[in-house]
């Protein structure tokens, strides 16, 4: 009888010295993967820990950042703490952080100083603007990010009749800059096949999120006329509106058909893609005119009986109701010390080896001695490093 496949990055370890949300959204990821990614915190504990939902004293967004992954402490305040990760960076294959730039040069982790160590060794570092040039120092949150991009102002284009840019709640730079990571770091393991060699990966959030305004980079380059009116925006209904998509001849020839208007086809206002986009404010009026008189419901079922992509403006309860989240296992379960809950699972699926994060999320300090003594650490050094409060 066979076993499971094992994972895909299963015989991987990683050193996370990441914070909040983008280096853990990497790590987690490799954890979901199936490397041994060993999470190590402050004696202050990541900030996450303490961000709501809160049970128990327990972090649910702590939890879905970091599941699956081992925890240990370390205070590298402590110079004996600082030569503990020297003692670790041979035992691991990658390590991942994302401090400002130069904070580990000053503690004598930075790729430099750790590579001679380890010269197969595979440093991701995540940053605000990069780890070189003249932005690279300046501090920087993911909303930070979407101001100095360009991103909220290019968002505030499609919303007609605003002027005052948007409020920042979900953290798109964040995410981004954490899965691009997971690419860099993924490309130079596989490059260390042919070469031996480790070497840093270096990833900006602020060019994570230029990579991501693709209309807007191409725009800004030249002078270009834009439409009447954002072709991607809220088609009202009786009770509420609907998001629909025409980005092909075929989906707006299908658009024309569920709404009773095959006219639309022949009409030079909107008969070929170039026209139809500068007009696109006097085509959606028209189509008001069908989907005023719908419900929501009614409108989605015209559309889709005839094949044009929309949906519902669902809420996220709403969404998470959708059969598709249970068939594809889009949420799995995991566990802290204030008890089980769901968290998103990675997007991808492989048909040959599972993908899936572990179901506990660890303690503060929960593995610390059974690493360090996995490293080569005898217990008395240990002891010592507990005692002197270098770890935890």
């Amino acid at each position: 009888m066979t076993g499971s496949p094992p994972r895909p990055l299963a015989g991987l370890r990683v050193l996370d010295f990441s914070t909040t949300i983008a280096g853990p959204h990497c790590g987690r990821l490799m954890a979901d993967l199936g490397a041994d990614v060993i999470k190590v915190e402050s004696p202050e504990g990541d900030l996450m820990r303490s961000r709501p939902v809160q049970r128990s004293g327990h972090g649910t967004m702590y939890g879905q950042l970091n599941a699956g992954k081992r925890a240990m402490i370390l205070d590298l305040k402590k110079p004996e703490a600082v030569a503990t990760v020297k003692r670790l960076v041979p035992t691991i294959d990658i390590l991942l952080e994302n401090y400002r730039p130069g904070v580990m040069t000053r503690l004598g982790l930075d790729y430099e100083s750790l590579s001679p160590l380890n010269p197969r060794l595979i440093y991701g570092a995540i940053s605000g603007y990069g780890q070189t040039g003249p932005g690279a120092g300046r501090p920087a949150y993911a909303p930070v990010i979407h101001a100095s991009t360009g991103y909220d102002m290019a968002h505030l284009f499609y919303q007609q009749g605003r002027s005052r840019p948007d409020n920042c709640g979900i953290f798109v730079a964040d995410y981004a800059s954490g899965a691009y990571a997971l690419g860099g770091i993924l490309a130079a393991v596989h490059q260390r096949h042919t070469t031996g060699r480790g070497q840093m990966v270096d990833v900006s959030m602020f060019e994570s999120l230029v990579g991501m305004l693709l209309g807007e980079v191409n725009r800004a380059q030249f002078d270009y006329e834009m439409p009447s009116r954002p072709m991607y925006g809220p088609i009202e209904a009786a009770d509420g509106y609907v998001m629909l998509a025409t980005a092909s001849e075929r989906t707006f020839q299908d658009l024309a058909a569920a709404s009773g208007r095959g006219d639309w086809i022949t009409d030079p206002r909107f008969e070929k893609y170039a026209d139809r986009r500068m007009n696109w404010g006097l085509l959606i009026d028209e189509l008001e005119v069908w989907s005023r008189k719908l419900s929501v419901r009614e409108v989605v079922a015209a559309l889709q009986k005839h094949g044009v992509p929309c949906s519902p403006y669902n809420t996220v309860t709403e969404a998470l109701q959708d059969p598709q989240v249970a068939h594809r296992g889009t949420l799995i379960e995991i566990e802290d010390s204030g008890g089980r809950f769901k968290s998103p699972a990675p997007p991808f699926r492989l048909s040959g080896s599972p993908v899936a994060s572990g179901p506990r999320v660890a303690a503060p300090g929960e593995h610390t001695r059974v690493i360090l003594a996995e490293a080569g650490f005898a217990a008395a050094e240990i002891d010592a490093l507990l005692t002197s409060g270098a770890a935890r």
